[in-house]
């Protein structure tokens, strides 16, 4: 492959790798570790729940490092951030980092706000996994302008896949970008995953318990482009089925964690 030149693919379900990986990931349950904001962490719990794997909401800065010691994968959502919060945050990310523990990190509103904004910076020294953001955050991160507003995006998720193409090259780390269009990259590969549907907007949560999925397929699969594919596939294809049952966005809750809980049931 010369230089410059990229491999682009659509991935939707259903497709086989994904299948084979939400088998193993329901075969071994994963113990998932989420650090993440005060607004989502019962329903995302619910979401890593229904994937098939066991969620784990270890919080306190004393507990933290000792946990993703032993967790196969970590969330670090900076969400609603505090000082207390963030000490929890980098001593979780340290760990992981010297243990080896596949982990996520998804930057909330960064940019938006200095002192999350600092966090955030500290946090990439421990080299995550998977940086997965709306187009406005993963813009911001790459150091472009993310028009951010608060934790909307302002840019669509193709806007913002050259950031995030140069974001991957530069940590090492897979972008993983949410939008109309998700868009997962390591800064070689390019893999779209169309579906989901506009009502996951509107219901608190669905972005940020993404990434939980994403850190529980981490240590199932072969490559961490692998997991953020998978989570973005299975993720897509629940929305959508969960929309079409859905009078509104308390229905859709419900119907999207049980689409979760049994697609590929039958495969």
């Amino acid at each position: 492959m010369g230089e410059g030149e990229q491999i682009t693919k659509s991935v939707s379900w259903p497709n086989a790798e994904v299948i084979e990986d939400l088998r193993k990931l329901r075969s071994s349950v994963p113990l998932t570790h989420c650090i993440t904001n005060v607004v989502v962490t019962n329903f995302t719990a619910n979401v890593v729940l229904a994937v098939g794997a066991s969620p784990a909401m270890v919080l306190a800065a004393e507990e933290t490092a000792d946990f993703a010691r032993v967790a196969q994968g970590l969330l670090i959502n900076v969400g609603t951030v505090t000082r207390v919060d963030a000490e929890a945050m980098i001593n979780a990310a340290s760990a992981a980092y010297e243990a080896k523990t596949p982990w996520v990190l998804d930057p909330v509103a960064v940019g938006a706000l200095e002192y999350r904004t600092n966090i955030i910076e500290e946090l990439l020294k421990f080299k995550p996994s998977v940086i997965r953001g709306n187009a406005s955050e993963i813009l911001a991160t790459s150091g472009a302008k993310g028009n951010a507003k608060g934790a909307d995006s302002t840019a669509s998720s193709i806007e913002a896949l050259p950031a995030a193409k140069k974001l991957a090259e530069e940590t090492g780390a897979v972008v993983a970008i949410s939008g109309e269009i998700d868009y997962i990259t390591d800064g070689k590969i390019v893999i779209s995953v169309p579906g989901g549907h506009e009502i996951m907007t509107k219901v608190t949560g669905t972005g940020c318990s993404l990434g939980a999925v994403i850190a529980a397929f981490l240590p199932v699969t072969k490559t961490p482009l692998s997991a953020a594919t998978a989570a973005s596939v299975i993720y897509a294809a629940a929305g959508e089925r969960a929309a079409k049952e859905a009078l509104g966005t308390g229905s859709f809750t419900v119907a999207f964690l049980d689409q979760l809980s049994t697609i590929g049931i039958k495969y």
